[in-house]
């Protein structure tokens, strides 16, 4: 446990580790339903034995009242939490461990600690929540560096204005989902962007790596609530003007999002808000035939200009995974929200369209009325179980499984080839490297023309290669997504994990330009070294 309560091996906080005895119970009810039983168990690791890499370089006068170099500072900005974060964390391995934190104050600070590290060839690692699945915050990089630095947002954790009248608030980059929507609920506002992650992830971390979030249909990413960024490069500033909206030329915004920590530090961001709803609707169907049934029906929806707030498709093998139900049927969460008229005649008509393709409501359309200022993004039962799912996959390392999530979005023409080509390929790969093995899916967002498929995949693991294991599995997913015309990642960011599928699904001169921005901004190339650009 480290002193803020958070695990450095596995996901969230400590305390919510389960036992052995109840670990135990857990791995006998999933070995009954998926019929998978691995070989070996993962013991908890003490922090006081794991063995830390000699620092390369010591904390410079310049920077020593807002730098650490402790060992637990050390050892929680290795990692993030990707399933090969997770089972290294396991073994107490943290080899490419930071030589110390940084954690500014100000933009000022931010300004001193680029400048230092481009004098003295350092790579500088942006750190927001440290729940990157993609090696977007591993300290991983060239020995060309003298040494490598995490520098860590969380001191930078305000909203520090709000216009009531035009809808939008001025936040810093470092403050996490639970501090944002504490600090807008004063005004009766919200963001209402809740990853997965929400609870520990940061603004700046959305935005750097154009994370996904709450709303199904519109407002699917980040991207849709940025109005204007700030970020510090070690060239300078690079400040956008606060504007709805602008037709002059590129927008400047879209070459902040999504930059992963590889152009500079974003500090903050002006982001359009909402009334906090006064109106939830709520509905699951099922769907007891063939998948491909539910997922005519979620095109329609998506087709016919309702756009759901949820509008989330499990498989049954998904549904079943996630303790929905285990009666076979796939089953679509579908909700509707407002802060204005309700939307029962939206949710009317999206469950005829259901009904129409063989689909039924068992429970009826559950409602909430009235400002519920405790409301999160988990006041509900699926969205608290929502974000305790990574909690699930770190016990079931633990255990000895290999267990993961990926990530895509394809046009609705292309959807059906790629999940038999992805189905085919991780089920080969898990069949040949352990023996056997399930995977499922679930739709997360949804467009007229294309879903966003989210696969989960489990697996027995084998003593000191599930690592390698894992490898081989994730390889195989990623060369179906690429070669069946889908991207590498809806929402998960590239990071260094994703980069070699990156690399071919964007066009050459793009990445051209990309690394041309890069000199200009980071000339000394000190910023997050391998992500998106060598």
């Amino acid at each position: 446990m480290t002193a803020a309560g958070l695990s450095y091996w596995g996901w969230g906080h400590s305390h919510k580790f389960p036992s052995n005895e109840v670990r135990e119970g857990i791995g006998t009810q999933v070995a009954h339903m998926l019929g998978i039983i691995p070989s070996m168990r993962l013991t908890l690791p003490s922090i006081d034995k794991v063995t830390l890499p000699q620092p390369e370089i010591s904390v410079p006068a310049e920077l020593a009242a807002i730098a650490e170099s402790s060992a637990e500072a050390r050892i929680t900005h290795t990692y993030g939490k990707n399933f090969r974060d997770q089972v290294r964390g396991f073994e107490g391995n943290f080899d490419n461990a930071p030589d110390f934190v940084v954690y500014p104050t100000n933009e000022d600070e931010v300004a001193q600690t680029l400048a230092w590290a481009s004098r003295c060839s350092i790579a500088v690692i942006p750190f927001g929540g440290g729940t990157s699945v993609v090696s977007g915050v591993e300290p991983d990089v060239s020995s060309r560096y003298e040494g490598r630095i995490s520098l860590d947002l969380a001191k930078l954790d305000k909203v520090l204005e709000v216009d009531t009248t035009s809808r939008a608030a001025r936040i810093q980059a470092g403050a996490k989902g639970p501090q944002i929507e504490a600090q807008l609920s004063e005004h009766d506002l919200t963001l209402r962007h809740y990853p997965q992650s929400f609870e520990f992830s940061t603004l700046g971390g959305w935005i750097a790596t154009r994370a996904g979030g709450h709303f199904a249909t519109v407002y699917t990413h980040i991207d849709d609530l940025v109005q204007s960024v700030r970020m510090v490069t070690p060239a300078g500033e690079f400040v956008t003007r606060r504007l709805p909206a602008s037709g002059a030329g590129p927008q400047p915004e879209r070459l902040v999002m999504g930059s992963e920590g590889a152009l500079g530090v974003i500090t903050e961001a002006w982001m359009r808000v909402f009334s906090r709803p006064l109106s939830r609707l709520q509905a699951s169907v099922h769907f007891n035939g063939s998948f491909d049934n539910a997922v005519e029906a979620v095109r329609t929806i998506a087709q016919a200009g309702l756009y759901p707030t949820n509008c989330r498709l499990l498989s049954a093998e998904e549904a079943r995974l996630n303790f929905v139900t285990d009666d076979g049927s796939h089953v679509l969460i579908l909700g509707f929200e407002s802060n204005d008229a309700p939307r029962d005649e939206w949710m009317a008509r999206a469950l005829l369209i259901c009904t129409k393709f063989g689909g039924h409501c068992p429970r009826g359309v559950m409602r909430r009325e009235g400002r519920d200022k405790a409301d999160g993004g988990a006041g509900s039962a699926w969205k608290a179980a929502f974000l305790e799912a990574p909690y699930l996959q770190s016990v079931l390392i633990s255990l000895g499984y290999v267990v993961d999530t990926f990530e895509t979005a394809c046009t609705w023409d292309r959807f059906y080839s790629l999940h038999a080509a992805v189905t085919s390929a991780v089920t080969e790969a898990m069949n040949r490297e352990c023996g056997g093995g399930r995977i499922s899916v679930r739709f997360t967002h949804v467009y007229p023309d294309g879903p966003a498929p989210y696969y989960t995949f489990i697996a027995p693991g084998k003593p000191g290669k599930q690592i390698a294991q894992w490898q081989v599995i994730k390889k195989a997913a990623s060369d179906a997504l690429i070669d069946n015309g889908a991207t590498i990642t809806h929402h998960h960011a590239v990071g260094r994990l994703h980069r070699p599928w990156y690399d071919r699904e964007r066009p050459p001169l793009f990445a051209a330009a990309l690394r041309a921005a890069k000199r200009s901004m980071d000339p000394a190339n000190v910023m997050n070294p391998g992500v998106l650009i060598d």
